[in-house]
Order: C-alpha cells, then sequence, then structure tokens
C-alpha cells in the first residue's frame, strides 16, 4: 500500500500535466489566429509525434511486441485509432477557428458525458450499463458549457457558434470511443501494452486520416509556415509527450489511495483555468463575462465530482490521454 504522503506530490504532477495538455487549446488557437489552416495544425502534431515516441517506446524495449501486435490486427488500429485520434483532433482543431481557448477547453470536457452514455454502444457485459452518477455530473458539466457558451454570445448564440459546438461534441465523442475500443481489443486479445505503446500504436494506426487531411490543408492552403510548424511541434511535445507521461506518473503514484487518485483526476478541471488565463495574457483573449464565468465554475465543480465517483466501481480507469 503506498503511503498517503504520495498524493500531494501527484497532486503537483497532475496540475503540470494539465498545464501542458492545456497548450493544445492555446497553441491551436494561437495558429488559427494566425491564419493557419486548420488541417495542418491538426495533422502536423501527429507527423511530429510519431518519430518522438517511436523513440521513447524503442528505448524501452516496447517496439517488438506493439509490431507484433499491429501485424495482427491491423484493421482494428486503423479504425480505432481514425477515430479516437483522427476524428478527435481533426474536430477540436477546426473548433480553435470559432472561438477563444478557454471557450473549447471548456466545452472538450463534455467528453465525460459522453464516454458513460457511449458505454452500451461499446460493451457487451455488466459495462454496458449507464452510470448514472457519472451521467448526473456530466449533466452539470453540459449545463456549465451552454451557460459558458451563452455568456461568450452575449445570450445569442449565431449559427457558427452552434457549429463549433457540434464539432467539439463530435471531438469529445470520438476521443473515449476510440480509447475504449482499442482498449476493449487489446482486453479480450488479452495483450498487455502500457500507454506509451497504445498512444504510439494509435498514432500509427491514424497516419491514413492524417495524410488525407494534410492533403486537405494543401490543396486548401498550400505548405504551412514556419511558425504553424513550430507550434504544432510544441503541441505534439506537451501535450503528446510531457503532459501524458506527467499525468501517468500522477495517476501511478495513487494507484492505491482512492482519495488520492480522486484528486489527481480532478486536476483536468485546472486546463480550463489555465487556458483562460493564458488565452487573455499571450493571445489577448477577451476576458469571460459573469455569466460565462458561471459556466466555467459548474465546468470545474462538475469535473471535481466526477472524479470522486471515478474511483467508484461505476467507471473505468482513466483512458489514455493524448
Amino acid at each position: 500500500m503506498r503511503k498517503s504522503s504520495s498524493a500531494l506530490p501527484a497532486l503537483l504532477i497532475g496540475l503540470g500535466s494539465a498545464l501542458f495538455f492545456t497548450m493544445t487549446y492555446v497553441l491551436n488557437r494561437s495558429m488559427a489566429a494566425a491564419g493557419g489552416h486548420w488541417a495542418w495544425s491538426a495533422a502536423l502534431r501527429y507527423f511530429i509525434m510519431l518519430p518522438i515516441l517511436s523513440v521513447l517506446v524503442g528505448l524501452r524495449g516496447g517496439w517488438p511486441s506493439l509490431g507484433a501486435e499491429l501485424r495482427r490486427h491491423p484493421r482494428e488500429w486503423l479504425l480505432w485509432g481514425g477515430v479516437g485520434f483522427g476524428v478527435f483532433y481533426s474536430f477540436l482543431a477546426l473548433s480553435a477557428d470559432y472561438g477563444p481557448s478557454w471557450l473549447i477547453a471548456g466545452s472538450f470536457q463534455l467528453t465525460v458525458l459522453a464516454g458513460p452514455l457511449l458505454s452500451p454502444f461499446i460493451y457487451t457485459d455488466a459495462r454496458r450499463r449507464i452510470p448514472l452518477k457519472a451521467v448526473a455530473v456530466g449533466s452539470l458539466i453540459l449545463v456549465g458549457v451552454l451557460v459558458l457558451q451563452l455568456g461568450h454570445f452575449h445570450l445569442a448564440m449565431p449559427a457558427s457558434a452552434w457549429l463549433a459546438l457540434v464539432f467539439v461534441v463530435l471531438s469529445a465523442s470520438a476521443y473515449p470511443l476510440g480509447n475504449r475500443k482499442l482498449m476493449l481489443h487489446l482486453e479480450r486479445e488479452g495483450v498487455s501494452l502500457d500507454a506509451s505503446q497504445r498512444v504510439l500504436g494509435m498514432t500509427v494506426g491514424s497516419l491514413p486520416v492524417w495524410l488525407c487531411v494534410a492533403a486537405y490543408g494543401y490543396v486548401r492552403a498550400g505548405w504551412p509556415s514556419p511558425m504553424q510548424v513550430l507550434q504544432s511541434a510544441g503541441v505534439a511535445v506537451s501535450s503528446g509527450v510531457i503532459a501524458t507521461t506527467l499525468f501517468f506518473r500522477a495517476t501511478h503514484m495513487t494507484a492505491n489511495n482512492p482519495v488520492g487518485l480522486a484528486a489527481v483526476e480532478a486536476t483536468q478541471a485546472t486546463e480550463l483555468l489555465f487556458a483562460l488565463v493564458l488565452g487573455v495574457l499571450f493571445l489577448g483573449e477577451e476576458w469571460p463575462s459573469p455569466f460565462s464565468l458561471v459556466g466555467a465554475a459548474l465546468i470545474v465543480v462538475g469535473m471535481v465530482l466526477y472524479s470522486r465517483i471515478s474511483v467508484s466501481s461505476e467507471l473505468e480507469p482513466t483512458a489514455v490521454q493524448s
């Protein structure tokens, strides 16, 4: 049994991971504001992540088992890598064209509600039951997102705002769907892969999607600018490598401490707060209205409550972060 004293350093590491995850929203918005095409913002992240993760997994001797699994079941990796990474991040990058980073960061927390609602379409055992506590807390987050959006658009959301919200909902749904289906496949096959191997495998599986997205970006906007490549590299390293490593380190430190684990998972709520501060300070984004701040508060409260029930038998362990 781990000592409870590990909870505080794990909490600090969890906050660090949330900060690095936040760079996804901030840098995507920065690229969008500078005229960078969303397709390049999306594809470049995974093109850059691929060699980095390949080296990291190779140094740990993880390529042979991962390579064998990819050769045995290419269809599953292509399908769920394409959904969990390709569809998820394409729509998330596209949504950056429609609102400030804090608005997208807050709206993406709808993934907390999407995961439980997708359970009947993923599982055939007891896990297919929709966890009511999770849905109740997710509904609070949904209300918070709507209030956040309405406040930003002065209580009259234009068609483009609803379109952006649809993009975020699709992204927030594709992410848990792809991750859970892939983990279910590994469970059925009796294959054990660590987090880095799974992220690398899904990155490889999503490459056909990224080649098509990059081709679209080239047709629409030509080659990306050096600054867009640099910022995409920042997203790949900060969110795809550093944040994921820190988050799994924090959850490992509190694996036998339910209270500590809940606290670490609750740090995900600070992504909204980090995006708010960084967006205002470095991107010149407008400060949320008082109405939007109420929505932000509801989202944060919902995320904290969700983390408290996530350690019960109703919910599964946290999926692979990206």
